[in-house]
């Protein structure tokens, strides 16, 4: 299981979310279904948005800054795992990405190790883009989030 977090702002061209593309050689050619919301591994006696919050944390860097969490859902991703998700109004200048970083041998079966960042891009995609660039188990997210904007908007 996993928890992340779905950040979001009011850009120039509506509303915008923050989606991560996974670092590493496996994703380098990748591009279309293959963003994610910053999420990370739970295990089921921690507390999910400690997680998400966590995670949000050491994939974009300390300059990350996420405000109130709310749940737009959870997704059970095409191998199975259940993504649990937050959304919060986020702030962050993608071009301050400082992701952690993970070892795999590379290339394979060559004895070598080599680290690659967990992240290796971070942008702010408008809704519509966004449904295209992100796994496509996760793009429901969108729709939760939508549905708490609607809410919040009509409270006003």
């Amino acid at each position: 299981m996993s928890a992340g977090i779905l950040a979001y702002r009011k850009g120039a061209r509506g509303l915008e979310v923050l989606l991560v593309h996974p670092g590493g050689p496996f994703w380098r050619r990748k591009d279309s279904g293959a963003w994610s919301i910053p999420k990370g591994e739970m295990d089921a006696a921690e507390d999910p948005e400690h997680v998400a919050r966590r995670e949000f944390a050491e994939e974009l860097g300390p300059s990350a800054s996420i405000g109130r969490l709310q749940a737009p859902g959870e997704v059970r991703q095409l191998g199975g795992k259940r993504v649990i998700a937050f959304a919060g109004e986020g702030h962050f200048d993608s071009a301050a990405l400082a992701s952690n970083t993970f070892e795999l041998e590379w290339p394979p079966r060559s004895g070598r190790l080599q680290n690659f960042p967990e992240v290796d891009r971070a942008e702010w995609f408008d809704i519509e883009v966004a449904r295209k660039k992100m796994l496509s188990a996760q793009v429901e997210l969108l729709d939760g989030l939508l549905a708490i904007e609607a809410v919040e908007h009509a409270e006003r």
